[in-house]
């Protein structure tokens, strides 16, 4: 489900941040916060990270790094709630915080003791 977020996500890459801001409302006003070139660069970030969360389980090469990138995208999205807050977004910093703890959770059950690798 988290892979799948940062999929939709990625598409700030090639959709201008100006249609961005005009379609999301306000919470979609932070874009325009960024140059193109940091947008596309997050995007990519974005779409490593998903494929990260899958390709290592399932091609059972180095699965090592989905926690790996589970803490990653942890980070991610603790700066995407701290962006928030600063921007006084307080009513739409809800769906970073569940990605967060999405994150979090992943990271936790794949390094965690009970390991869903068992």
């Amino acid at each position: 489900m988290l892979a799948a977020i940062l999929l939709v996500s990625t598409s700030k890459m090639f959709i201008p941040r100006e249609k961005i801001a005009a379609v999301g409302g306000t919470a979609a006003q932070w874009v325009l916060d960024f140059s193109p070139t940091a947008l596309r660069t997050i995007a990519s970030l974005e779409l490593l990270a998903a494929a990260g969360l899958i390709l290592p389980a399932a091609l059972n090469i180095a699965p090592i790094l989905v926690p790996i990138t589970a803490t990653c995208v942890a980070a991610l999205f603790a700066g995407a709630v701290t962006m928030r807050l600063r921007r006084g977004e307080r009513a739409t910093v809800t769906p970073d915080l569940i990605y967060l703890a999405l994150a979090i959770f992943l990271a936790w059950g794949r390094f965690g003791p009970e390991s869903f690798t068992g």
